[in-house]
């Protein structure tokens, strides 16, 4: 009886994970291609429209807002795949048989 009572007090902990967290408490789910928030408050959701979702990631320490994407599922998510070369968020990693066309 009391494990019942303990596991109903905590049901959270079971769905707890130790992935590394960035300064606003988020990170990138490497599993399902997506991101998301666990310390409070979350990080304010952007307008809609052409802006870049939160799996267009910004390069660590880049100044000039380059878009990188760590994986196919990430550029499909946010919507730029396939991924030329040039265009933003083009990655060798991206691109298999070096044809220039990343994630297609």
């Amino acid at each position: 009886m009391l494990i019942i009572a303990s596991q109903l007090a905590w049901p959270h902990a079971a769905a707890a994970h130790g992935g590394g967290l960035n300064a606003q408490g988020c990170h990138n789910d490497r599993k399902n291609g997506g991101y998301h928030c666990h310390r409070s408050p979350a990080a304010p959701k952007p307008p809609a429209g052409n802006t870049p979702t939160p799996t267009a990631n910004r390069l660590t320490g880049n100044q000039s807002g380059q878009v990188y994407y760590a994986n196919c599922s990430a550029a499909r998510a946010a919507g730029a795949a396939p991924v030329r070369r040039g265009d933003p968020g083009y990655g060798r990693h991206l691109d298999r048989d070096g044809d220039g066309v990343g994630c297609e």
